[in-house]
């Protein structure tokens, strides 16, 4: 990943903060201060390029001059003061189209204002009644740019408490802010910049006796174990797996590695009456006595992820060091004894920010338990061919749109294996890079009897001469193996000849994880030119596999040849 560059934009003294981004949180990045002056002079100036993050902070009573009359308890009309709003919103907008992404930090009061008292939050009259209108209607205006993402302070002044705000720093350095504040905020936006980047972690790898439960199940039977009931350790361990099951529903996967007998593990994930979490929510697991590590990387095969989007929870210090030591690149957080504090360490991890959450996201767990039954019925089936003329696999195409843009996003970003160059683009700079003339971005959704699997495949053609390059070429690798990488060289052929070109490129570039790309073109049949390059004579159909299915939009590019 290349070195950010962020580029912030403030009404206060935001060295410190810019600092702690560049030298502790994102060491490496690159940081530049918007020039002093009023905030909507800069935004209106535009980021210094569109490669560029922006982080937008601004104190209530510089953007909006109703609030400046709130603090100095005067009446105030709040529907100007959310017209002000409106107005400063529509400006970070505008500035925004400029950046590669855009954080807006939303308004804080001081955790010493105290306001009007009881009347606080009374409509008309709260200070803190207006400053959360005002937010909420940031946030509403800012919702429909793909591109901005608003994060909110308050989260951090709760964390250091009092000691988030000094009137000290504000006279003498004129910043209202803490470095225990802004050190949690520079944490945060890393953790937001790595959702931006497709490095926020995907997958959690969990122990057993003593972190889902209490106590040892192989020897006790899952009557025995400590979930649930009256007690307050129980309590605690049925919490940590609500918490759990909620990651899953932010499209987190859940796997297991534990030394156990797997038999009497299913069996208390099955029958104990108080377990939250069953078998069909785990991606995977290796329940046995070997070594953690072997398992642990066992498991990363089999779900397709690489350990960089790993997170491996353990109670035993020893199990945690080694799996640390053997497996490069997995998250391995320090983990308390006390079982009352397991949902807390979980919550605080800065590692599963995403800044999408799509229908594929919601459906994950499904689907891997929809891959389970697959491969339940690929070793009952006589043959490799028999089993996937079983499969009913249909292939669903359709262009780039808003409708499919966030998704599309995701699977761009986050793909890696079956991935032709894994080049990074945000939303809006992917679809800018496809509305251009001669260029075109395919979206495909794979489905079979087992289930619907989303969109999991892009395509991307861009007209040179005579010949049409497939830029980009990948495919999760939840669906490979199914025929339908053949289908997407189908697909594509079909799409370069609607171009009218007469030639196919390919250029595969080299990645420590996409070498699965590489194999598939060297075994599809196309012409291989060395120094990785790939060609197709358009003059000749491109055959995909007779069991697949292939679905167009109905537009009469991509009919033509299906």
């Amino acid at each position: 990943m290349t070195a950010e560059q962020i580029y912030f934009v403030a009404d206060f003294n935001v060295e410190t903060f810019a600092r702690l981004v560049t030298n502790t949180a994102l060491p490496g990045s690159m940081a530049r201060i918007a020039p002093a002056g009023p905030v909507v002079a800069a935004l209106a100036a535009g980021a210094p390029g569109t490669d560029w993050i922006s982080v937008v902070w601004t104190r209530p009573e510089s953007v909006v001059q109703q609030f400046q009359r709130a603090i100095a308890f005067d009446q105030v009309d709040v529907d100007a003061a959310l017209e002000e709003t409106r107005d400063f919103a529509a400006a970070t907008a505008r500035f925004a189209r400029s950046t590669r992404a855009t954080f807006v930090l939303s308004w804080v009061l001081p955790p010493w204002h105290r306001g009007y008292g009881p009347l606080e939050m009374r409509p008309g009259i709260g200070i803190g009644s207006l400053v959360a209108r005002m937010n909420l209607t940031l946030a509403e205006q800012l919702g429909g740019e793909s591109n901005v993402f608003v994060l909110d302070p308050a989260r951090w002044m709760a964390s250091v408490g009092g000691r988030g705000w000094s009137e000290k720093q504000w006279y003498a350095a004129k910043s209202p802010f803490s470095a225990m504040l802004l050190e949690a905020a520079a944490l945060d936006l890393a953790a937001a910049i790595a959702g931006i980047e497709g490095t926020s972690r995907r997958l959690v790898i969990l122990d057993l006796d003593d972190v889902l439960w209490g106590g040892a199940v192989g020897e006790t039977g899952w009557e025995g174990l400590k979930l649930g009931g009256h007690d307050y350790i129980g309590e605690a361990f049925v919490g940590f797996q609500r918490a759990l099951k909620g990651l899953t529903r932010r499209g987190i996967q859940l796997a297991i590695v534990s030394k156990n007998d797997e038999a009497t593990v299913l069996d208390a994930l099955d029958s104990h009456p108080e377990m939250i979490l069953r078998r069909t929510d785990f991606a995977g697991w290796r329940i046995n006595w070997r070594d953690k590590a072997e398992n642990v990387a066992a498991v990363l095969a089999e779900i397709g992820l690489g350990a960089e989007s790993a997170v491996f929870i353990d109670d035993s210090a020893v199990e945690r060091a080694r799996v640390a030591a053997a497996v490069p690149g997995i998250l391995v957080p320090e983990w308390p004894l006390d079982p009352t504090a397991f949902r807390e360490t979980l919550g605080s991890l800065r590692c599963f920010d995403s800044v999408s959450l799509t229908s594929e996201d919601r459906a994950r767990t499904a689907m891997y338990s929809a891959e389970r039954a697959r491969a339940a019925s690929a070793s009952a089936a006589a043959s490799l061919d028999e089993w996937m003329a079983s499969l009913e696999v249909r292939v669903s195409v359709e262009p780039l749109a808003k409708r499919n843009l966030e998704r599309a996003a995701q699977l761009f970003n986050k793909t890696n294996q079956m991935n032709l160059s894994t080049r990074r683009l945000t939303a809006d700079e992917l679809m800018r890079w496809s509305d251009e003339e001669m260029r075109t971005v395919l979206t495909l959704r794979v489905a079979d009897r087992f289930g619907d699997s989303g969109l999991t495949g892009m395509i991307g053609i861009e007209r040179s001469g005579t010949a049409a390059v497939l830029v980009d070429f990948l495919l999760s690798c939840r669906v490979m193996g199914r025929g339908v990488e053949r289908t997407m060289l189908h697909v594509a052929v079909a799409q370069a000849r609607a171009l009218g070109a007469t030639e196919l490129r390919a250029e595969y570039q080299p990645t420590a994880r996409n070498r699965p790309c590489l194999e598939f073109f060297r075994s599809a049949g196309l012409r291989y030119d060395g120094d990785r390059t790939f060609g197709w004579d358009l003059t000749l159909p491109f055959e995909k596999p007779a069991y697949v299915a292939v679905v167009g939009d109905g537009s009469p590019a991509l009919t033509q040849w299906m």
